[in-house]
Parts: structure tokens; C-alpha cells; sequence
């Protein structure tokens, strides 16, 4: 196949994968065959196993009897995608459940240099749980890139979704970040945690904690009642590229101190 590597090739290849995954709801080994791609189809041995190891996402397996087959990482399809062919990540997330939508954000903080840490729980030791009546408190996703603290909750809301929903679910967000502030243990423990107990964090202070919420929306980035940051998955790259630019529209949270734990020799 002459034509292989071309950018149509790549276009259709890309298009297979993402048609198969769509349709493999009843597909619970994750395995598939070759057969079931129409591009790999006139490839002989050596030229599908030479074509598949140009791409990460793809996993050869042997089966019983020496059959070969195939698997998919979808969060490594989805990077990919927008690597090599800028393909709408909206829909290729729509492939994704909760946990895998939580680790694409993940690994797209980490490809804009962000420190990232998923599922962060703790508990409010502070009198602001008599105001909430909320005791313990997860976030989804956090980043760290200089000052800029990212506070993220992924959800895979869409369009048909109310803006009363996500403007209720933005108010939450906001929340947390309020009692991670009045917290200032736990915080210092985190960042610790996160940038390395030997690090100089004078450099970063003050921390400018942003809460944000990242979802499946058309739109780019919409800003809640409260001025806390909507923002689709798609545009996601662009948003933490431009975060210094246009900081100041978002509602922030200032930390100009932190209780640094020394580590013992």
C-alpha cells in the first residue's frame, strides 16, 4: 500500500478506531480482530506489525491457539488524535467513562507541564463545615503550574445539560476551594506532595487557586454566575495556554502562605 503513511490513511485508520470503539458496548475483553479494521485488511504479517508500533494506543495480544489480536488504550487514542491529526476530542471523549474522562484531563494538564494528582480527598477541619454541613470534600483533578492552582471538576455534561446545573455544580466547586483555603494543613501537605517536600516554595507563592469545572460542552470556555471557568474538554489545551492571558476573568482564590513541613535528615 503505497500510500500508507499518507494523511488520508492516517485520516481512515484513525476513523476505523474510533467507529469500532463507538460500537463495542457489548465487547468486554477490550480484545479485537484485525479483520475488524477494513484499512489493515491487505496488510501482510510484517506490514501490520510494522504499521501498528508507530501508534502507542495499540496493543498486540496472542490469544488462545496463537491468535493474534488487538487492544485499544482509549486515553492514549484520544492524545494521539490530537497529535497527529487534530480530530474532535469532544467526540473521541465521548468514548470515555468517568474515570478514563478524569485521566484525559490528567494527562493534558501534564502535556502543558502542569504537576497533576487525581481524586484528592480530605476532610474540613475548619468552621466553615458549620456553614456547609459538609464535613469531607474530593476533587477530581488538580494541576499545578507556577502560581496557578487548578481545581477541576470533570464532568461529562453536555449541552442538553442545563447552565442552572452546571452554575449549581460551578457553586460547589467554588466551595471546595474555599474550605481547601481554610485548611491550611492539609494544603501545605498537598502542595508538598505534589512540587516535593525539598522544594522552594517561596518561588510560587502567592498561590492563586482556580476552581474550574471540564466538560463535554460544544462551547469553548463559558464562565458561571460566579465567574468560576466552564470549559469543554476540546478546548481544554488552548484554555491552560492562554491561563496567564486571561487569569484575571476567573474567580480566584489567594494563598500567600504555607506552613512548610522540613524533611528530617
Amino acid at each position: 500500500m503505497s500510500n500508507l503513511y499518507s494523511r488520508g490513511s492516517i485520516n481512515q485508520f484513525f476513523h476505523e478506531i474510533y467507529v469500532l470503539l463507538k460500537n463495542s458496548g457489548d465487547n468486554k475483553s477490550g480484545w479485537f480482530e484485525f479483520a475488524q479494521i477494513d484499512f489493515l485488511k491487505n496488510l501482510n504479517k510484517f506490514e501490520l506489525k510494522e504499521f501498528l508500533s508507530n501508534f502507542a494506543f495499540i496493543e498486540i495480544i496472542k490469544g488462545n491457539y496463537n491468535v493474534e489480536y488487538f487492544a485499544i488504550d482509549k486515553i492514549l487514542f484520544a492524545m494521539e488524535s490530537i497529535r497527529i491529526l487534530n480530530l474532535d476530542l469532544k467526540n473521541v471523549s465521548e468514548l470515555l467513562d468517568y474515570t478514563e474522562f478524569e485521566q484525559l484531563t490528567n494527562n493534558i494538564l501534564l502535556k502543558n507541564n502542569f504537576k497533576v494528582i487525581n481524586n484528592f480527598r480530605f476532610s474540613d477541619k475548619s468552621n466553615f463545615k458549620i456553614k456547609t454541613a459538609q464535613k469531607r470534600y474530593e476533587i477530581d483533578v488538580i494541576g499545578i503550574n507556577q502560581k496557578f492552582v487548578l481545581l477541576i471538576d470533570a464532568k461529562q455534561w453536555k449541552r442538553k445539560d442545563s447552565y442552572s446545573s452546571m452554575n449549581k455544580a460551578a457553586n460547589l466547586q467554588y466551595q471546595r476551594a474555599i474550605a481547601l483555603k481554610k485548611n491550611p494543613d492539609t494544603f501545605s501537605k498537598l502542595i508538598q506532595n505534589i512540587l516535593g517536600i525539598n522544594t522552594d516554595l517561596k518561588h510560587y507563592l502567592p498561590f492563586n487557586l482556580i476552581p474550574m469545572m471540564v466538560t463535554l460542552e460544544d462551547n469553548a470556555t463559558k464562565i458561571s454566575d460566579n465567574q468560576i471557568p466552564l470549559v469543554s474538554i476540546y478546548f481544554l489545551n488552548n484554555f491552560l495556554q492562554e491561563l496567564e492571558k486571561y487569569s484575571h476573568y476567573y474567580k480566584s482564590i489567594k494563598i500567600r502562605k504555607i506552613n512548610v513541613q522540613k524533611k528530617l535528615l
